[in-house]
């Protein structure tokens, strides 16, 4: 399926910013976003979040197929980008050591660390394709402004 990948995130991100105006309760950001990406961008087979809570991190608001409940600091792409507090960019999961199966169907993975203003990490938000190689740089540069945007410069209230 051939689609513009930058004009589906402009798309989205403008949606989001008239949706999510004034707003700052993290978990309906992360509900929108998740909704609105999985049905902007075809590649996605599953978009979520899951939330930093008591040193792990648990399923969060989510579009796709059950997730998994709780993936400990360090285990998998989601576990291994909030450790290490970086992107985690994966062509083909099955490469990846450790990588946790929540849906067989998951060929490729992109994890971005969602950080608050004071620069905590709060969350990461995961997204999945049933097709190898589904994420890149374009990918990257898109969720990494949008995450920065909607919840590292913002007061964020639970």
């Amino acid at each position: 399926m051939s689609f513009d990948k930058h004009a589906a995130y402009e798309q989205s991100f403008s949606e989001l910013d008239a949706l999510l105006e004034g707003e700052s309760d993290a978990i309906a950001m992360m509900a929108s976003m998740a909704c609105v990406l999985k049905l902007n961008l075809p590649t996605y087979f599953w978009a979520g979040f899951y939330i930093y809570k008591n040193g792990a991190l648990i399923v969060g608001p989510y579009q796709g197929t059950v997730g998994c409940l709780h993936i400990a600091m360090g285990r998998g792409v989601c576990g291994t980008a909030a450790q290490s507090g970086e992107t985690q960019v994966v062509k083909d999961v099955h490469q990846f050591p450790g990588h946790i199966a929540c849906d067989a169907r998951s060929q490729s993975e992109m994890v971005v660390p969602v950080f608050d203003k004071n620069n905590r990490l709060i969350a990461v938000f995961d997204v999945d394709s049933s097709e190898l190689a589904s994420f890149d740089e374009v990918d990257q540069m898109h969720l990494e402004k949008m995450i920065h945007h909607f919840f590292k410069a913002r007061e964020l209230t639970w």
